[in-house]
């Protein structure tokens, strides 16, 4: 950048504490959750959600487990308004959630909340006033002392009217204040005004107030924001008689990691929106930071078993998309093509002892069971794509166990295609190229019968008798007919029949064999695979399916040949 773009900004300036503590803590323990999807995230929309779709998120949040549930600044709006006495004529608000209403340090503001607010079991008055430097400065031309008596003034009509409510609606009220752009403000300025606010509110340990210490705009790295947390907690009084919560931004990218760091310094509660919607770059994801500490054998106390289902009811009400690359939610965060990734994955999904067993896979830090998705879409295909990948796709879609010998052969079958395409090979096209390659092979030899299969008892010898053809003039030594073998099984008597009725141009030995079912009950069908090697060392695999055992071993044996031999 050039020096006078890079002169315009100005380093943020730490807090000094250097006794901090937090990067020796870890969360053990879920904070109080409170979305904001409702009037934070709303009001960051293109197309604000009317009722019917605000509702509809209301009550998914309800079941994903949220108890505090922020429903809108009513006294800015007509259809926050309206949405709120919806929720409370119809009785919509379950008696184990509390709704919170935003509101400003203005008389007429706070009065017109609390008429909205009227009847509802249980609430949350979130009062804010701005306090950073900036916003003192440049928008209200205020001094400290004005600033904190306009929080001051505010909290004592709230707190007048929350007794005056209580008696005529019966509503319990709990105070939330926010010095708005916390990390903009001098923390000793912010520990002053919330000390302040705790003063005329006077909380009691089964009534504490709630200070939310925001992150309005992110300015910062984590850790200086974590700083901040530890020292405001250190530092103000009746630390006993508050809830410290946060409400963090994205405009760095560190939303998720603020907020953890956050939790580490001493907080308890987390203010955020589902999948980080929100003004400018967005608010702290919630989902990202719950399933965080899931990963750790936290529980979250929150539900997200059916992810998906959150995820379209989310898109579908705030008309948001979803990132494909969004944490734990986007369609590819359960997906790798990376052969190496697509390997070490199969094994490690392999090698699980089963319900009970600690997770440990490489490349997927939760089970993807865990949150509602399946393990269809964990492996796709394309040209970084390696054997164990498109081997895990015919296992897994279409119940073709290959060999491990065989995975490098079909690997490369399948690069070809993906290399061709350009992009993603398909479950579909994959199995179509297994078909082409190994079951659809006719060509120089088609089987088109076995005549008989005998055993001699006294020797185990097995006679068989193949009927053959062929594409290629002159190839077989009769022609399209009967040829019959001996050998110590069906599959040696078979070898021997091929090479007879070629009059010795072929010449092979068989490497490997294997077999599985196909499927379940009356409809299961055998599938095998040989490895066969001609004289100069190359190998082929071949496969045949019947439900017949013998005639799909002695259909792979033909679909090697034709594999080994096809430019003869």
């Amino acid at each position: 950048m050039k020096t006078e773009i890079v002169q315009k900004y100005k380093p943020y300036k730490p807090l000094e504490l250097k006794d901090r503590t937090w990067p020796d803590k870890t969360i053990t323990k879920a904070p109080r959750w409170c979305s904001v999807d409702l009037r934070d995230g709303n009001q960051a929309l293109v197309y604000p959600m009317n009722i019917a779709e605000k509702e509809e998120l209301f009550r998914l949040l309800v079941e994903i487990g949220f108890k505090e549930i922020e429903v809108g600044f009513p006294a800015a709006a007509d259809v926050e308004y309206n949405f709120l006495r919806h929720l409370v004529d119809n009785k919509i608000v379950p008696d184990d959630v509390t709704v919170q209403i935003l509101t400003q340090a203005r008389e007429h503001l706070i009065r017109k909340s609390f008429d909205a607010l009227a009847g509802v079991r249980r609430a949350i008055v979130h009062m804010y006033n701005s306090t950073s430097t900036l916003q003192r400065d440049v928008v209200f031309g205020m001094s400290r002392e004005q600033i904190k008596n306009l929080a001051v003034e505010g909290i004592r009509l709230v707190k007048q009217l929350s007794v005056e409510y209580e008696k005529k609606t019966g509503t319990k009220f709990e105070l939330e204040y926010s010095p708005e752009s916390f990390t903009g403000t001098e923390v000793d300025f912010a520990v002053e005004i919330c000390a302040a606010v705790m003063d005329v509110w006077e909380p009691t340990p089964d009534n504490k107030v709630i200070l939310n210490l925001p992150s309005t705009v992110e300015m910062t790295s984590p850790n200086l924001y974590a700083d901040q947390i530890e020292y405001f907690i250190r530092n103000i009084k009746h630390r006993d008689l508050a809830v410290i919560s946060l409400h963090t931004h994205n405009d760095r990218g560190c939303g998720v990691a603020a907020s953890e760091l956050a939790l580490m310094a001493g907080a308890d509660r987390v203010e955020g929106t589902l999948f980080g919607n929100g003004e400018r770059t967005g608010n702290c994801d919630l989902v990202t930071v719950a399933l965080n500490m899931l990963t750790q054998g936290v529980n979250p106390n929150l539900d997200f078993s059916n992810i998906n289902r959150a995820a379209e009811i989310y898109e579908r009400t705030t008309k948001m998309g979803i990132h494909d690359r969004h944490p734990y939610v986007g369609e590819l965060v359960f997906t790798a093509f990376s052969g190496s990734h697509q390997d070490a994955i199969n094994k490690g999904l392999a090698k699980l002892n089963g319900k009970g067993s600690v997770w440990a896979v490489p490349y997927l830090p939760i089970d993807p069971h865990d949150i509602g998705r399946n393990y269809e879409s964990i492996i796709r295909i394309n040209s970084q794509s390696g054997k164990g990948g498109v081997a895990y796709v015919m296992e897994h879609d279409f119940g073709c166990r290959l060999p491990k010998t065989m995975h490098p052969e079909f690997a490369k079958v399948v690069q070809v295609i993906a290399e061709k395409q350009g992009g993603e090979v398909m479950p579909q096209e994959i199995n179509t190229a297994f078909e082409n390659e190994y079951l659809k092979r006719k060509s120089p030899l088609d089987l088109q019968g076995i005549s008989a299969i005998e055993e001699k008892p006294d020797t185990g010898e097995v006679k068989i008798s193949l009927n053959v053809a062929s594409d290629k003039g002159g190839f077989l030594s009769r022609g399209n007919a009967a040829y019959d073998g001996q050998g110590n099984g069906p599959l040696d008597a078979a070898r021997n029949a091929i090479i007879q009725a070629c009059n010795g141009k072929l010449s092979f030995q068989i490497k490997n064999y294997s077999e599985h079912s196909l499927g379940e009950g009356s409809d299961a069908r055998a599938i095998a695979y040989i490895q066969i090697e001609r004289p100069d060392k190359q190998t082929f695999y071949g496969v045949g399916v019947s439900p017949n055992i013998s005639r799909a071993s002695i259909e792979a044996l033909f679909s090697a040949v034709n594999r080994a031999f096809a430019q003869v």
